[in-house]
């Protein structure tokens, strides 16, 4: 290993350095994610025990040490309790970033037309829909929920589970690749109940529940107004024409161009 200098007793080589800047990272992100939140105060809490159980092992202060060691020998199992939310929302994130987006597209341009379609006929009748379509992280605890398909996709089977005496028309359609996985099925609703001084319908919250959980796009077609809104990374987007909406379901189906990559880079480097 490389020796960089030394403070006292103490040797800091390069690889320590590294495996500092990572922690402190990995620390930092944690505690932005938990920002505002209950568990943010016990997550600073946590790591106040870890400082001080470091601190009375490297002065020896052996019954302290023995008392602090008992609460960090259940840490994982505390910790993965206390903030499921929060981990369950950190892996989201991490599937969400552009690095991994990569490996785990398929290419299937003509879904973003077939949805685009279907969507446009169910709001010129004004029949409500929820779909949703799974980017590069299954929902498949949400899938089983509903009655499974496994269907090519196309418009006219989506058109006939959301007509209204359809036995399948309440509840979301599952949508992978170019395959209608599973319909009525049930999905989480979101706790946001406004939106622009809007209240949201059952629809609406299931749909944004649904994007801030997985990594998904929601489309939904209102019953009252037929209008087409998409939900994303929990945010509603409302209004959407054919083909504004065609627009952003294209990503979700298309593998990376060359312009594509340049935007992934781009991305990558604002993410930095």
């Amino acid at each position: 290993m490389v020796e960089l200098f030394k403070i006292g007793f103490l040797t800091i080589t390069l690889s320590d350095v590294v495996d500092i800047i990572i922690v402190s990272f990995i620390v930092y992100k944690l505690y932005t994610l938990l920002r505002g939140t209950i568990a943010a105060q016990i997550f600073i809490g946590l790591m106040i025990i870890f400082l001080i159980y470091f601190l009375a092992k490297s002065i020896n202060l052996k019954a302290l040490s023995w008392l602090l060691k008992l609460l960090t020998d259940v840490w994982v199992i505390a910790f993965v309790i206390l903030f499921q939310p929060e981990i369950r929302r950190l892996l989201v994130i991490l599937a969400r970033n552009p690095i991994f987006k990569i490996f785990a597209r398929a290419e299937y341009p003509e879904a973003a037309n077939i949805l685009a379609d279907a969507s446009f006929e169910l709001s010129q009748q004004q029949h409500g829909a929820l779909m949703v379509v799974v980017r590069s992280t299954g929902i498949r605890g949400y899938t089983e929920t509903g009655e499974i398909l496994n269907a090519r996709l196309n418009k006219e089977l989506l058109t006939s589970i959301f007509f209204p005496r359809s036995p399948l028309h309440d509840g979301a359609v599952i949508i992978k690749n170019n395959i209608i996985e599973a319909a009525r099925a049930t999905l989480p609703l979101s706790n946001t109940l406004r939106v622009n001084g809007e209240s949201l319908g059952m629809r609406h919250r299931a749909a944004l529940g649904i994007s801030e959980q997985a990594d998904v796009i929601s489309i939904i077609v209102s019953e009252e107004t037929g209008s087409i809104s998409i939900a994303e990374n929990g945010t509603l987007t409302q209004g959407l024409s054919k083909d504004a909406l065609k627009k952003k379901l294209e990503p979700a189906f298309s593998a990376p161009t060359l312009k594509g990559w340049k935007a992934i880079f781009e991305q990558i480097k604002q993410h930095k």
